[in-house]
């Protein structure tokens, strides 16, 4: 019998993994795709942005329940998760507080991490899709009782499995396999990009075994917005601010690269602000975009850089009013949403037509009625609710010896590395803990 199943082999379950071995456990890790660590591939833009040196949980996380991410965060913090990466053969680099490998090189910590598993001993077994999960024990609050877990898993390989992508031997595919243990660590991940894995079966499994699941919803996501105007801006980056407006109210800002699409607007701006547009969305609220072309201008700066504009370039026609100060298309529709013709000249443009042209610069709205699908999805807000996790050992409330990590709980960080330093503090801590009380006999906590 195994001491530890992980279910999912991405980075909080590789982590988990690495130290239930190094704490002495019989590991085995159940992935369903082809190899363990996709999405980390994809992490960063292939380059995998670790962490970030400026951790603050209150502004960097968002989830039902704060001081849960400020207990498991100052458990296993970033400075410790450095060390733990240099322990693996990965140096790092620092670019204004992003961490990224010395390579910039994802496959080198996806690859790491699987020859860390092997070394100790873990095995893994990849193609294994995790059906069902039982537990057998008594179930008495927070007093730890021996149990015994049975672990349903569909094997979809076609005779063979892999670790990482070296050959494990052939064997013959098998139906079903059911896999028994004193612990499991649900290191499922969510239901954003399933292509790398994360398809949202490990709700389910949580939810099974009596946890209370916060819908999950896309965060880190393009913004849908309404109007065809898009189609005429697609394809232009410029500097910008988002303020997020939820039935006329701020709700969140972000200021960064704004790209529009054909759809709407991308960028880092609006996925930092997507997750409440979605949560908002879902509550049937009213979600509108403030884009804000020009954030290091008040309005009076740009009315009054406007109107010497109006006096210098008299001779332009209204269509090159804006030229050199944004893209010709974006120009273009900020004159036209002011009212101001693209064909008289610039001299005719009266002075209230400024004053809009200055707020539409300034305040120029979009209706918001969607987010890009979970294809497209960075992360997931919601999941298992957190209140039924402890913070210190990220073992289950509700069903002693499961442990949780990862995008699987309801905590979504921001971009910039937030989200896999999420991931490594609670894979290793889920780690940890499992191997000490499997060590202690299973002790009371």
């Amino acid at each position: 019998m195994n001491d530890v199943i992980v279910v999912g082999g991405g980075a909080s379950g590789l982590a988990a993994a690495i130290e239930a071995a190094r704490g002495g456990c019989r590991v085995t890790v159940l992935e369903q795709k082809e190899r363990t660590g996709k999405k980390i591939l994809a992490t960063g833009n292939g380059r995998c942005n670790l962490t970030n040196l400026h951790m603050d949980p209150d502004t960097c996380y968002r989830g039902g329940n704060p001081a849960f991410v400020r207990d498991v965060l100052g458990r296993v913090t970033v400075a410790e998760t450095l060390v733990w990466f240099g322990d693996l053969g990965i140096p790092t680099k620092d670019r204004n507080g992003y961490v990224y490998p010395r390579s910039d090189q994802a496959s080198a910590v996806a690859e790491a991490l699987a020859m860390e598993a092997e070394h100790l001993g873990v095995r893994i077994l990849c193609g294994m899709r995790v059906e069902s999960i039982s537990f057998k024990g008594e179930n008495s609050g927070n007093l730890r009782t021996a149990g015994e877990f049975a672990v349903t898993a569909e094997d979809r390989t076609d005779g063979e499995r892999k670790v990482g992508e070296r050959k494990a031997g052939e064997q013959k595919a098998r139906r079903r396999e059911t896999f028994r243990s004193r612990a499991v660590i649900l290191a499922a991940g969510s239901k954003a990009a399933p292509a790398t894995g994360s398809d949202g079966s490990g709700y389910e499994l949580a939810e099974a075994l009596g946890h209370k699941i916060i819908p999950p919803l896309p965060a880190l996501v393009q913004l849908i917005c309404r109007g065809r105007i898009f189609r005429q801006l697609a394809g232009i980056r410029t500097d910008g601010r988002i303020r997020l407006l939820v039935d006329g109210e701020p709700a969140a800002a972000d200021r960064g690269e704004v790209q529009l699409t054909e759809q709407g607007i991308s960028g880092i701006p609006a996925f930092q602000v997507s997750r409440f547009a979605s949560a908002s969305l879902a509550a049937g609220r009213q979600v509108e975009a403030s884009l804000d072309f020009l954030p290091d201008w008040n309005r009076e700066q740009i009315l009054e850089f406007l109107t010497a504009r109006r006096s210098r370039l008299a001779y332009r026609k209204g269509e090159s009013f804006l030229s050199g100060l944004f893209a010709g298309k974006l120009g273009a529709v900020l004159m036209s949403s002011a009212g101001i013709s693209l064909t008289d000249p610039v001299s005719q443009i009266p002075d209230r037509k400024l004053e809009k042209l200055a707020d539409q610069i300034r305040d120029f709205r979009a209706p918001v009625t969607g987010t890009r699908s979970f294809d497209s999805a960075q992360v997931c807000c919601g999941g298992v609710c957190a209140d039924q996790v402890f913070g210190a050992t990220m073992e289950s409330r509700i069903t002693p010896g499961l442990y949780l990590t990862g995008e699987l709980l309801d905590v979504d960080g921001i971009c910039g590395g937030y989200n896999l330093q999420w991931a490594w503090s609670t894979g290793i801590l889920a780690g940890r803990s499992a191997a000490k009380i499997i060590r202690e006999g299973g002790d009371s906590l």
